[in-house]
């Protein structure tokens, strides 16, 4: 497993980030979700590189993901 980390812009509570969760855990290969509002990030752990289908997620959620950190 690999953890990437990445940037999001949008999320200012608990709602926001149990959002982001929500879609991202529907993502193939995703094992581990963590979401820091405080800091604007989402951890993830995977199987591999998954950038594309982790921001069309998170955009799905109605946040934008910025890049990775």
């Amino acid at each position: 497993m690999t953890n990437q980390t990445f940037e999001i812009t949008g999320m200012t509570c608990g709602h926001c980030a149990a959002a982001v969760t929500r879609e991202v855990r529907g993502v193939a290969g995703v094992d581990d979700i963590a979401v820091d509002v405080a800091a604007g990030t989402l951890t993830v752990s995977t199987d591999g590189t998954r950038d594309a289908e982790i921001a069309a997620a998170v955009s799905e959620a109605g946040y934008t993901l910025v890049g990775r950190k």
